[in-house]
């Protein structure tokens, strides 16, 4: 809680993993002995802001999920719901399954996300309807139409790379997933942007990866 607003964490494990190339889910990997889920769960359990958790999965991945929160003896409560068909529809029904002020959400596959980000995230919430962490990208960004032409360059000082979490007012952002469901995004600040709400960049660090493919672990694993 802060400043007498309740926050609900959410962690999303719902994700096909196809990129990961294991028939498996990516946040179920050992990583030094530990799934990379439960690194993303024990983060958001040891903040001092979060009241309490829900995990957005696959209902295949349950029962296996169900032992990964049991063996961590999280402190706080963690709810359990299954996602939809998309990250848009997982949000949607983990929001929907909380009366919380604010809710934060992450991706569950970046284990490596520090305390300080996600307390700046949700500290943003006094001033913005929404805030994400993000980090300034390193390369010139080209857009290119559908022929692969470019068309435009980005000013690359203010062209960032968003990652998780992202911190959103629970009610604007349920409004806005009512109100454009029918609309394809790839983020949910992309649903405050659409509504005409400023979101807040907060500046993380490059170590804040999601681990996609399997070569990804062994980066993870020098991060964590």
């Amino acid at each position: 809680m802060i400043n007498g607003k309740s926050v609900t964490a959410i962690i999303l494990v719902a994700g096909n993993s196809t990129r990961f190339g294991k028939n498996t889910n990516k946040n179920l990997e050992l990583v030094k002995g530990k799934s990379i889920l439960s690194y993303s769960l024990t983060a958001f359990d040891e903040n001092k802001y979060i009241d309490n958790i829900i995990v957005t999965l696959k209902e295949q991945d349950m029962q296996e999920i169900k032992k990964i929160i049991e063996k961590e003896n999280l402190k706080k409560e963690v709810k359990i719901v299954i996602g939809g068909n998309s990250r848009q529809e997982s949000v949607y029904n983990s929001i929907s399954h909380t009366s919380a002020d604010i809710a934060i959400i992450h991706d569950g596959a970046r284990p490596a996300i520090k305390q300080k980000y996600i307390s700046e995230c949700i500290e943003s919430m006094e001033k913005f309807e929404g805030a994400t962490v993000g980090v300034k990208s390193k390369d010139t960004i080209k857009i290119a139409d559908d022929n692969n032409i470019i068309t435009s360059t980005t000013k690359r000082s203010n062209t960032w790379i968003i990652q998780t979490p992202q911190c959103f007012d629970r009610k604007t952002l349920l409004d806005m997933h009512e109100k454009f469901k029918s609309e394809e995004v790839t983020d949910d600040c992309m649903l405050l942007e659409k509504g005409n709400y400023k979101v807040k960049i907060i500046e993380g660090d490059y170590t804040n990866i999601k681990v996609t493919t399997a070569e990804d672990i062994n980066i993870i694993k020098e991060f964590l």
